[in-house]
């Protein structure tokens, strides 16, 4: 808008609010003092009703509360200048008043139009949010075409051990009446430590030859404490539910034993990045292969005389990924720009579990998996929300009466405002930025350094007590604003840490908006052009393709997700630190 439509708009509007609060069309600029507001009884208070019983109504001009309030005491300073430079003692306006309304017109005006530029972006914003959201979904879930099936152990052909950790082991698996044409993850020799990809050599003959491929794997929790009955096992293991798909529970115990109460866990959303648990029942425990050798202790007695485990435990039904991060990254070096997008889909990952007020509490490489694309680039999906913080009554705010308040899992990488926390009567952990500070810990094993708060002797850090000059250095070939988000995200302090979204939001404009951040004179206009031809170019490119690249399915991520005020955000911090460098 030019200074002169913004003068006559400011001017405009000064005249309106002066008339509102002097009640008088001759005294804006006229003689005389002020009167009551238009409208009301000498005495009445301007703007509200009158009558003891009367309904208060206020006297605006549709605007929101708060810029109702800003003018209405703009119209009262200018009111005062009047009383003070304009009305002299005889009543006549000088000189000196037109100045000061001139000034204040000018000055509203471009109040306005700041204000109409933020407004269409907002707008625009949640246009191609709306559009984007539905576009992001995740894929088809692999047992869609039989959801009353898979509630029961002995539907499923379990294969060689995937893996084990501290309180579950996982197998491979697949149900012989799975379609032919179902899409099975893609193993490369290039990806070691999980399923078949550890198998015997001479596999891909036995595949050739017409052996089952294992598209699923089976997650069997140890049962140690929670009891034989199926209750009971739901219940104490409830987190570990927090992924399941809608239809998970539907089955023969879920539908009917599983009770979720007030205090219960949440059940997230689905995203592209988040783990899905497609069947969740409770059976008799097996001897699986290799039970007695990888975990007898925690046996039932009746499959080993010295276990102590319980007859009865849970079974997760999910799909089968080729490996987990640490197993990817101990084989593979991704580029500067790939384990960006890596980084990346972390944030985005971490976002989402916010943004549904859970924490997961025990973020590290060994709990993402990883599954590559058409192109061999890795798409990582959050797993394992055994210690996650999923409460309906609490949100990410944990009391912490005692120290037996559990505070999640993996202490290395517990972020300084949980490690540090003392209990008390009112002590509350705030978790709504801690998932951050360990993808920020993350970020060091993806661009190929060792993890500092898992190093020996002088280079260990641990996350209560480390300053952050001690933090090591990112190589040189890492770009200099993910260096600067790494460093921001292991701020000790949160409050000056940047959130998930705002920290996913930096990488999304570092990464390809580079013609935007070259503009000397950023303006939210320029930032929705640059947002509509992304949004083209994005839905063109997963139209052009079958499947959609890594590099596609983030930029509708950050178009679902998109928010004006956490975008500006980013964009301010990357246009900080470049102006520091």
């Amino acid at each position: 808008m030019a200074v002169r439509q913004a003068l006559g708009r400011g001017l405009q509007l000064g005249r309106e609010l002066l008339l509102r609060f002097t009640g008088k069309p001759g005294r804006a600029y006229g003689l005389g003092r002020p009167g009551p507001a238009a409208g009301c009884v000498r005495g009445e208070r301007p703007g509200w009703a009158a009558g003891p019983g009367a309904e208060p109504r206020r006297v605006g001009l549709g605007l929101p509360n708060r810029l109702r309030f800003f003018r209405q005491s703009v119209a009262g300073l200018a009111a005062r200048l009047q009383r003070q430079f304009v009305v002299r003692a005889w009543g006549c306006a000088g000189p000196c008043g037109r100045a000061v309304f001139l000034a204040l017109g000018l000055g509203l005006g471009l109040i306005e139009e700041k204000q109409a530029e933020s407004r269409r972006a907002v707008s625009a914003c949640q246009e191609i949010q709306a559009i984007f959201t539905q576009k992001s979904k995740p894929g088809p879930d692999p047992l869609e075409t039989r959801r009353w099936q898979g509630f029961r152990l002995e539907e499923y052909l379990i294969g060689q051990s995937i893996g084990k950790g501290c309180s579950a082991a996982v197998y491979e698996a697949t149900m012989p009446t799975l379609p032919q044409n179902l899409e099975v993850t893609k193993s490369t020799g290039s990806l070691p430590g999980r399923g078949r990809g550890t198998s015997a050599p001479g596999e891909e003959q036995e595949q050739a030859l017409g052996a089952p491929a294992f598209p699923l794997a089976i997650k069997m929790m140890w049962n140690i404490s929670a009891g034989s009955s199926s209750e009971a096992i739901l219940n104490t293991m409830s987190q570990e539910l927090v992924p399941a798909s809608r239809v998970a529970l539907a089955g023969e115990y879920g539908a009917v034993t599983y009770r979720k109460s007030k205090r219960g866990p949440k059940q997230v959303a689905p995203h592209p990045n988040i783990i899905r648990v497609l069947r969740a029942f409770t059976s008799s425990v097996p001897l699986l292969p290799g039970a007695l050798v990888d975990y007898p202790d925690v046996l039932p007695p009746r499959l080993h005389p010295e276990g102590l485990g319980h007859g009865r435990t849970l079974f997760l039904v999910m799909k089968n990924y080729p490996c987990t991060l640490r197993q990817y990254l101990r084989v593979n070096t991704p580029s500067p720009r790939l384990a960006t997008m890596m980084l990346l889909q972390l944030l985005e990952g971490v976002d989402h579990l916010v943004q549904q007020g859970i924490a997961h509490r025990d973020l590290k490489s060994d709990n993402i998996l990883v599954e590559l694309d058409p192109d061999g680039c890795p798409w990582l999906v959050i797993a394992d929300f055994g210690c996650c913080l999923a409460d309906e009554s609490i949100g990410l705010q944990l009391p912490f009466s005692s120290w037996y308040v559990d505070r999640g899992g993996n202490g290395c990488l517990m972020a300084p405002e949980v490690s540090t926390a003392r209990p008390g009567p009112r002590a509350v952990i705030d978790y709504s930025k801690a998932d951050a500070w360990a993808v920020g810990a993350i970020a060091y094993e993806i661009f190929g350094l060792v993890n500092p708060f898992y190093s020996q002797g002088k280079a260990h850090l641990e996350s209560r007590s480390y300053q952050e000059a001690q933090l090591p250095a990112l190589p040189e070939s890492v770009p200099p604003d993910v260096r600067q988000l790494v460093k921001a995200l292991l701020q000790r302090e949160a409050s000056k840490r940047p959130s998930a979204r705002v920290a996913a939001n930096v990488l999304h404009l570092s990464l390809w908006g580079e013609q935007i951040l070259a503009l000397k004179n950023l303006k939210l206009d320029k930032m929705v052009g640059w947002l509509l031809q992304q949004s083209a170019a994005t839905l063109l490119a997963n139209r052009l393709t079958e499947k959609c690249c890594v590099e596609t399915k983030m930029k509708m991520l950050f178009l679902a997700n998109l928010e004006c005020e956490t975008l500006c955000q980013a964009a301010l911090l990357l246009c900080s630190w470049r102006a520091a460098l």
